[in-house]
């Protein structure tokens, strides 16, 4: 059962991938999300310890093998995600399950409307939050775009997950797409291990 769910998860990974819309930001907001952009900082992983870090590099590391064998590139990607879901206070594994949907881990992909890389990002917000001069299709930069985006939309629903990723996928109100990134988040990089937290940050 759930081997056939992941299949059917594969061959869906692009038939929802980006219709964000076009919004007209408050200067509060505008100015937050330009900030969270243009942090310098190198990723890192944001755990207490480092075998904890270790730990869950391990294990995710394991899920992807199939999908990026190269494990240099794996393990990059996986502290990149860990890092930009950490500071803009997102579960990593919700925002891998989300990439497992947008993109299939494809930091080349193009959707039909244009929506680009790993987290499906559209151009227009660079021109909202960032620079003409930044590429979607670099890792580091895709996800630093994904990850502030689907914060300001779990800010503007008040938590409602359902809601702020059918604004973030651009079909608010139908089940679709969230119930994809659900069960790709909780069937395939749901994670638990004992005496396991999160550094601040």
């Amino acid at each position: 059962m759930r081997y056939s769910f992941l299949i059917g998860l594969f061959f869906c990974s692009f038939a929802f991938a980006g219709a964000q819309k076009e919004e007209q930001l408050s200067s509060n907001v505008q100015t937050a999300m330009q900030r969270s952009i243009n942090d310098g900082q190198s990723p890192r992983l944001v755990f207490a310890t480092p075998a904890e870090g270790e730990a869950w590099l391990t294990a995710m590391s394991a899920r992807l093998a199939k999908r990026i064998p190269d494990e240099f590139v794996r393990r990059t990607l996986l502290t990149t995600i860990h890092y930009e879901a950490s500071r803009a206070g997102l579960d990593p594994q919700l925002v891998l399950g989300l990439v497992h949907v947008e993109s299939g881990f494809n930091r080349y992909a193009l959707s039909v409307v244009g929506a680009r890389g790993l987290m499906q990002v559209m151009p227009f917000w660079q021109r909202s939050i960032g620079s003409s001069t930044h590429n979607l299709f670099d890792m580091n930069t895709n996800l630093r775009y994904g990850c502030t985006i689907l914060r300001h939309y779990l800010d503007m629903e008040n938590g409602d997950y359902f809601r702020a990723l059918g604004r973030y996928n651009g079909s608010l109100g139908r089940a679709e797409y969230p119930n994809l990134v659900y069960g790709a988040w909780k069937n395939y990089y749901a994670y638990a291990a004992s005496n396991t937290t999160l550094a601040e940050k």
